[in-house]
């Protein structure tokens, strides 16, 4: 039986309730359930983490002490368990030096073919250079025809000063007789010293003279490699083109070029690569870019005065001497500084900002640059900082690499301008690279590696990206199919996959590509689990399992298993409820009106990344959502251009926004709010409480109590956090466990043994409020905190904002590490749900259905709703169906993703769209509107 089915007996990690559940091996199964309900508790921490773990602890005692060890998951019994790989949702690296390339390994293979393959250039000319054996120079000369004179030179000295005299001497002392001086024949017998030693010179000593002829290959192989010895691996061979003429041509042993006398290292993989000393560039270490001051920055705003835009000069203690500096540089140009900057003619500005060498003026550049590197003060450079940004390296170019590694190329490209290509693209060029027969076995099989990675990002849809992206701005779904590809390239067989919602950032149109993916996983012989939401992996899964029926402590157990068809018919399953049509999302019975005149933002001319100049116009007051194939320009235009642009102009947000030409409608707006992808909380010391803000209300209440204030106890001494407050647990230091080092085997938490995992000590808990301590309090669920604080309207309010995003069964204490992604985001809007919303905000959302269940998505809908009717604006990014159809205005970007999107198809109602030929979000939502 363990040969068919991973069998799973008593699961209870987390919320899990003993589950026993039987999985088919060999096949795709799809583990669904509402937010929170325990599928990642069973999928990763359960499932993986055991086969993890079993694969760790068949390592030797000494093998295990330089691995990380894991503790064995809460589950009685797992039999015919696979060795398990876990392809996870998370955020792409944060290393500035990870691209998408480097993690597929294709840059790896890259470097080789360029330092196997490539063509030499200097990178001072641009000649192609190249190194030959003797033998191939020999057999080159002989190539050019029999009975043809010429002369062999070893060039000793080119384009330098000097007299020379020891080199002369020594070449007389060893027989030569005659050199070639800048072009000319002499006898080194009459030469003392070379004349002009203050000329540049070209000096070739004459080794030999003969004809070209294959019976004297001999002799003219001899001469050759005496050129090269003496001239360190160059010769130069005079061959008669006419009677008394010769032309010169040079050949050489090493990378090198006589014109600029510039010498090669030999061609290494390693000279490519922008993480060693060997190929970065020096200047910005390989990372393409620097942190330099910006003139957007220092002159924020250039319609104010000249005497007041100088940011960086206004404050501080040094402002009255600046201001002394800029009356004495307004009398030099005869300016006055009441003139707003960007009156000034360019020249003024330009000498402002970067100084006049000619008028001894230092520039505000230079200025705040010394101050910079002069100073020992964290604060001062701290200061200067908010008026830097990052800007490409002013050596490379953005290009990483040392001029020699960019001087060589293949297909008429250097390594850097291959990066820059879209996955699609890339694949287009190694497909039409040809190389001369020897090169080509050489280039063959690392042609053929880079192919098969470059087809596997096509497969799940990443053909848009470009592989020189940043690892960092990739989102969690393109992070995880780029690890999903590399894994279909290893060719496993016999293992156990773990995904953890792969859809997410994939639009519908791109679906069956990734299904097909999992497809050629599982058909390899392999188990795939996936936990996922997306209704056409769940309905193209061979099992289902349905976790449930609520979330938190209402779910935990396994409500329905079996093919899609017997989910789908179980009245008890929430999911099946959806997928036989029971219950659904039903679109609004009426759109909000648009105002595309008055009440709207107009943003012209976006031009970042893809963006082809486009005009948009987003209506305020209303639901938009920002549709579109994955790559076709979203999250440029609404991350990277608008929010930055609300920030800056808003929020006073340092970060640049992508290039656009102007917005107009700001005045319509006070209030920008980013809701985002990113972590809630990076500690175990972060929670629910905390991150509202209701755990200083609820301290607050319980410092007000009557023996509180007997014992003098404030509200800090109810903080697990302070250091001073004297509540805390002494032993644990407020984290309720302690960890207990087992060296090679696996680190183990156990229970604080003085506060028994309270984090407070003994005299904090004898206080009570309504009967309950702090720690008591801390273990409710939201639901019930509700309740014991609802005469309390500040706390009351911050917790019904929980409970209206559907996270109302989680403990008010529970760590927020622990949250699943879909968790994390509700959390983040309930956090803004609590503030005052003005009727003027716009909030921004990045795909917010990420880890959504289909009866999660409805109660976001609510959330959402209800700021709009408030006269808030929502502008999402999002793929899901459910919230499209539900939008009361869609911008579709497209048609394609790279260079072949960046344009808005069609912007109106989800019924115009839907009517639009060419959309495929169109395509997809005519099914459903």
């Amino acid at each position: 039986m363990s040969a068919e089915f991973i069998e799973i007996t008593g699961a209870g990690e987390h919320n899990l309730r003993r589950v026993n559940l039987k999985i088919p091996r060999d096949c795709l199964c799809v583990i669904t359930g509402l937010s929170g309900s325990g599928k990642s508790s069973l999928a990763f921490d359960t499932i993986f983490a055991e086969g993890q773990r079993r694969y760790i602890e068949s390592l030797s005692a000494y093998a295990r002490q330089f691995l990380h060890n894991l503790q064995k998951p809460n589950v009685e019994q797992i039999t015919g368990l696979p060795p398990t790989i876990a392809i996870e949702q998370r955020k792409g690296q944060s290393n500035p030096r990870s691209t998408v390339a480097t993690i597929t390994e294709i840059y790896d293979y890259m470097r080789l073919l360029y330092a196997r393959a490539g063509d030499a250039h200097c990178p001072h000319c641009g000649k192609p250079i190249a190194k030959q054996t003797p033998q191939q120079i020999v057999d080159n000369l002989l190539a050019l025809g029999d009975d043809k004179r010429a002369v062999v030179y070893s060039p000793l000295v080119r384009g330098r000063k000097g007299e020379y005299r020891e080199e002369l001497k020594k070449l007389k002392r060893d027989g030569y007789l005659r050199i070639r001086l800048d072009g000319e024949l002499r006898e080194i017998a009459d030469l003392e010293a070379v004349p002009h030693k203050n000329n540049k010179h070209h000096l070739d000593v004459v080794i030999d003279r003969l004809t070209l002829k294959r019976d004297d290959r001999l002799r003219l192989a001899e001469a050759v490699e005496k050129a090269l010895a003496m001239s360190g691996g160059l010769v130069v061979a005079a061959i008669e083109t006419a009677p008394q003429k010769f032309a010169d041509t040079l050949y050489s042993a090493r990378y090198g070029c006589l014109d600029c006398n510039f010498s090669f290292p030999d061609l290494e993989p390693r000279m490519f690569s922008f993480n060693t000393p060997y190929g970065a560039c020096p200047v910005c270490d390989g990372l393409g870019h620097k942190l330099e001051l910006d003139p957007g920055l220092i002159v924020p705003d250039p319609t104010k005065k000249t005497g007041a835009a100088v940011a960086p000069w206004r404050k501080g203690m040094m402002a009255m001497y600046y201001n002394d500096r800029l009356r004495a540089f307004a009398r030099a140009y005869r300016i006055d500084l009441d003139t707003p900057f960007a009156d000034l003619p360019a020249k003024i500005r330009h000498a402002l900002i970067y100084g006049d060498e000619a008028r001894d003026w230092e520039g505000v550049v230079p200025d705040l640059h010394g101050r910079f590197h002069k100073t020992d003060s964290d604060g001062v450079k701290e200061y200067l900082n908010t008026f830097m940004s990052s800007q490409p390296c002013p050596q490379c170019g953005g290009e990483r690499l040392k001029p020699e590694a960019l001087a060589v190329k293949t297909g008429g490209e250097n390594i850097a301008q291959f990066s820059r290509r879209t996955v699609v693209h890339a694949l287009d060029f190694i497909e039409k690279l040809r190389f001369d027969a020897e090169r080509e076995i050489i280039a063959a099989p690392i042609k053929t590696e880079v192919r098969n990675r470059l087809n596997f990002l096509v497969d799940v849809g990443l053909d848009y990206l470009t592989l020189d992206r940043m690892a960092g701005s990739l989102s969690g779904g393109e992070a995880q199919r780029i690890r999903l590809a590399s894994q279909v390239g290893s060719g496993l067989v016999g293992v156990c996959y773990v995904l953890d919602e792969p859809t997410i950032g994939l639009h519908q149109r791109d679906n069956d590509r990734l299904l097909a993916t999992l497809r050629k996983m599982q058909q390899l012989g392999n188990s795939v689990i996936v936990v996922e939401h997306d209704e056409d992996v769940i309905r193209a899964a061979d099992y289902l399992v349905d976790v449930g029926p609520g979330a938190g402590a209402q779910g935990g157990e396994i409500v329905a298993a079996g093919t899609v068809a017997a989910v789908a018919a179980n009245p008890a399953s929430v999911t099946g409820r959806f997928l036989c049509g029971a219950e659904k999302i039903a679109p609004p019975a009426a759109r909000r009106p648009v105002d595309l005149k008055n009440n709207c933002l107009k943003l012209s001319g976006a031009s970042g990344n893809n963006l082809r100049r486009i005009d948009a116009v987003f209506p305020l007051g209303v639901l938009t959502c920002v549709t579109g194939v994955s790559g076709s320009g979203k999250s440029t235009l609404v991350t990277q251009t608008l929010s930055k642009i609300l920030q800056r102009e808003i929020n006073r947000g340092r970060d640049q926004p992508a290039p656009y030409d102007k917005i107009a409608g700001l005045k319509n707006v006070d209030k920008v709010i980013i809701i985002d992808q990113s972590p809630v909380g990076k500690t175990s010391r972060s929670n629910p409480a905390t991150y509202t803000g209701a755990f200083g209300d609820i301290r607050d209440l319980f410092a007000k109590t009557p023996e509180a204030q007997l014992r003098g106890y404030d509200a800090g001494r109810f903080s697990f956090n302070a250091l001073g407050g004297g509540g805390r647990c002494a032993h644990c230091q407020g984290a309720g466990e302690m960890k207990i080092e087992m060296h090679f085997l696996p680190d183990v938490f156990v229970p604080c043994e003085h506060c028994g995992g309270t984090r407070y000590n003994r005299e904090t808990l004898e206080v009570k409020y309504k009967g309950k301590n702090i720690a008591e309090v801390l273990a409710m669920t939201i639901a019930e905190a509700g309740e014991f604080f609802a005469p309390v309207p500040m706390i009351r309010q911050k917790l019904s904002t929980l409970v209206a995003v559907g996270l109302d069964y989680i403990a008010l204490g529970q760590s927020t590490t622990t949250l699943s992604g879909g968790e994390a985001q509700r959390m983040k809007l309930s956090a803004e749900l609590a503030k005052r919303a003005t009727g003027r905000t716009v909030y921004i959302l990045d795909e917010p259905t990420t880890g959504l269940h289909f009866a999660d998505i409805r109660k976001l809908l609510d959330v959402l709703n209800r700021l709009i009717d408030r006269g808030n604006t929502a502008i999402i990014i999002e793929h899901n169906l459910d919230v499209i159809k539900s939008a009361d205005w869609l911008i579709d970007l497209g048609p394609e993703g790279g260079a072949r999107g960046g344009q808005i198809l069609v912007a109106g109602t989800p019924e115009t769209v839907a009517q639009t030929a060419g959309s495929f979000t169109g395509k997809y939502l005519a099914r459903v509107v």
